[in-house]
């Protein structure tokens, strides 16, 4: 560990989560670690930022060389908070969102509080790594994660990489004898068909829950994030902020 370092984590499943703590676990391994993460959970929250309601900081942990608070508001919140506030005058040399309960692979980048939050930290000309399993589950196994996350975060720093530099990491639930390495990818390509269920209260008002499956529409591509995933791998996606469809420039430039 370098006391040089300062690495800050964050998440979206608050600072109570089990994978927070395994991001915790990797981050002491390069150095200080402070780390801000959300009261409650805010799965799905993206780049949401908090405008019409105070936030609120409380320190859950406070030691030599870890600092762990918890905010009242988004994933985004937390770097923002952290980066324009508490650590303004501080280097920070990486940031780690995650551990996230559930995949963040394909289209769910675009929802994730987690990579919400790495993306923005990546605004900052931060190295940013995101980093999910895909069991949902609160007890979640993470020893892959952290170990995998630790050699990941290592060449992340010891390696100058261009900036911004963004990673969605994602591992496949299986032990550490059966992955079968590291593979850069692509995000697959492919969406989320939601479905409602209806159900009534116990005073007869109607009430949903949002469910839905994942449509690959590439199954068979062998460069992408879900495939890698399927195939034992952990999967590594190199994230860019600019949404332009430049495939649609010069149509429109003959049309508009």
């Amino acid at each position: 560990m370098s006391k040089d370092r300062l690495i800050f984590v964050t998440n979206d499943d608050s600072y109570a989560s089990k994978g927070f703590a395994a991001a915790i676990e990797v981050a002491r391994r390069f150095g200080r670690v402070i780390a801000i993460a959300p009261e409650y959970p805010q799965s799905g929250m993206s780049q949401a930022i908090t405008i019409y309601n105070p936030l609120y900081l409380r320190t859950v942990r406070d030691e030599e060389d870890v600092k762990v608070y918890a905010l009242s508001g988004t994933p985004v919140d937390c770097v923002k908070f952290a980066f324009d506030h508490l650590l303004a005058d501080l280097k920070i040399d990486l940031t780690i969102s995650g551990v996230n309960h559930g995949s963040n692979a394909a289209v769910n980048v675009l929802y994730s509080g987690t990579m919400g939050a790495a993306i923005e930290s990546s605004f900052y000309h931060i190295p940013s790594v995101g980093l999910s399993v895909l069991d949902h589950s609160a007890d979640a196994d993470f020893d892959v994660a952290v170990e995998y996350g630790t050699r990941i975060v290592e060449a992340v720093l010891e390696n100058d990489l261009p900036r911004p530099l963004c990673l969605n990491v994602n591992f496949p639930i299986l032990p550490k004898e059966e992955i079968r390495g590291i593979r850069i990818c692509r995000q697959t390509r492919g969406y989320w068909h939601e479905d409602f269920y209806q159900r009534e209260d116990p005073h007869g008002r109607r009430y949903y829950w949002l469910t839905g499956a994942f449509d690959n529409h590439e199954p068979e591509a062998e460069d992408t994030d879900e495939w890698a995933l399927a195939h034992g791998y952990v999967s590594v996606v190199p994230v860019q902020v600019d949404m332009t469809c430049y495939e649609q420039l010069s149509p429109l430039k003959k049309v508009l």
